[in-house]
């Protein structure tokens, strides 16, 4: 209940503001027609544009969720937040935060890549969704990690997105793996390993940032 206390006061700030929502609305925008304009009339192959997805969440994440902590730092409310809440608290509220914008997020991008691209056809549509949720908690919680330990930085824009693609990368690489699997129409048991490999890693990266948040948001 306090957690979500943590993430109303945020969701309400953001409303207000609307500084993550808008930087990732329009990133987005920018992206998707920039690969538009790129490829012209030019045909790419449907793993390619499967390739791009997931290129452009990756990016698009990087350019918004980094706020739950940093806006903290820049209001100057960050020690407030320490006394009156426990650092558990503070870590799921924040990210109960990062997994809506994720979540709404990658809505967004799915669903406007199915609308201009002809060759994103998915065959096996339960399989890329379960990929989709998967993943997308994965780069919530890793965010929300990150977000934490690049907030008291002064290059936060730089720091961030450095941070994140090395850890960030194997899951990436595991969602492109799904999605291809997706987009041939391969089951549920084909794709096994990776969806076990994406359930693995949400659950160690969920666990990391239980375990190492207290240190992180005291230093």
């Amino acid at each position: 209940m306090k957690a979500y206390s943590v993430f109303k006061k945020d969701w309400q700030s953001e409303l207000r503001t609307r500084y993550a929502i808008n930087a990732l609305a329009m990133f987005i925008l920018v992206t998707i027609s920039v690969i538009l304009f790129s490829i012209g009339d030019e045909p790419i192959s449907n793993y390619l544009t499967g390739g791009l997805l997931w290129v452009v969440i990756f990016f698009s994440a990087m350019s918004g969720l980094s706020r739950v902590f940093v806006s903290e730092e820049e209001r100057g409310t960050t020690l407030t937040l320490q006394l009156i809440a426990a650092p558990s608290t503070v870590f799921f509220g924040k990210l109960i935060f990062n997994l809506i914008l994720v979540f709404l997020m990658v809505i967004a991008i799915t669903f406007l890549y199915a609308i201009l691209f002809d060759n994103f056809i998915i065959e096996n549509l339960g399989l890329f969704l379960v990929s989709l949720f998967l993943g997308s908690a994965g780069i919530a919680i890793s965010s929300t990690l990150i977000a934490a330990i690049i907030a008291k930085a002064n290059t936060k824009g730089t720091l961030y997105p450095v941070l994140s693609f090395p850890i960030l990368l194997p899951l990436i690489l595991t969602l492109l793996e799904l999605t291809k699997f997706s987009m041939d129409g391969e089951s549920f048991a084909f794709g096994w390993t990776y969806l076990a490999i994406l359930v693995s890693y949400d659950v160690v990266m969920l666990t990391a940032g239980f375990l190492l948040f207290d240190f992180i948001w005291k230093e």
